[in-house]
């Protein structure tokens, strides 16, 4: 089985990726996941963007892995050969590694520990959507949010620069055993066109 991920910030295209395979057939021959959020029943369990402790965020942690260990199993049912994730375990361990960096959390090794004995998806190709700050910024104002929301820490510079520095600077050794990155500043179909055009040459 051959996992594939689609990473990237918030209004990076991964969505819009995701439905685009999904449009051209892939879920014929793959499981296709949705983001973790998603897979989440209530919108009032799904951790805060910005947690307030170190044991907050280990919180998350789990809670999302909860969602992982869901993926896996689903994925395993499905006989599929070739799995596709909207964000992987990478997305937690990016989100952390941020934290981490501007709050002094210093919980990266203790997620990593925990990720040893927990199932998870480990994905042989990760495609990053890269996205300068201010595309992401003038997308979420065309989708009509604002800065006061909670999940606006997501598009704070800082916390952008770090996760992106887990995946492009390799800041933290990403699970992924290959990252691919993409420039994103273009229109959502290009985005979407890149994408397949890499996740066919995978799967094929």
């Amino acid at each position: 089985m051959k996992v594939i991920a689609i990473e990237g910030p918030s209004y990076a295209g991964k969505s819009t990726a995701i439905r685009h395979l999904r449009d051209r057939g892939f879920e014929d021959r793959s499981y296709i996941a949705d983001c973790y959020v998603k897979q989440i029943g209530r919108r009032d369990a799904v951790p805060p963007a910005r947690t307030a402790s170190a044991a907050e965020q280990v919180a998350a942690f789990e809670t999302f892995m909860a969602v992982e260990e869901a993926r896996v199993l689903t994925a395993l049912s499905s006989a599929r050969p070739f799995v596709i994730l909207d964000r992987s375990v990478d997305t937690l361990l990016a989100h952390a590694h941020a934290l981490d960096a501007l709050f002094g959390y210093l919980v990266q090794h203790r997620l990593r520990d925990r990720l040893q004995v927990l199932p998870h998806l480990r994905p042989d190709h990760t495609l990053y959507l890269d996205v300068p700050g201010e595309a992401l910024g003038l997308r979420r104002k065309n989708a009509g949010h604002t800065d006061t929301e909670p999940d606006y820490f997501l598009h704070e510079p800082a916390f952008l620069m770090h996760t992106r520095d887990y995946f492009l600077a390799r800041a933290q050794t990403p699970v992924s055993r290959e990252v691919t990155v993409i420039p994103a500043d273009t229109s959502r179909d290009g985005i979407a066109h890149a994408v397949e055009a890499l996740v066919s040459f995978w799967t094929r």
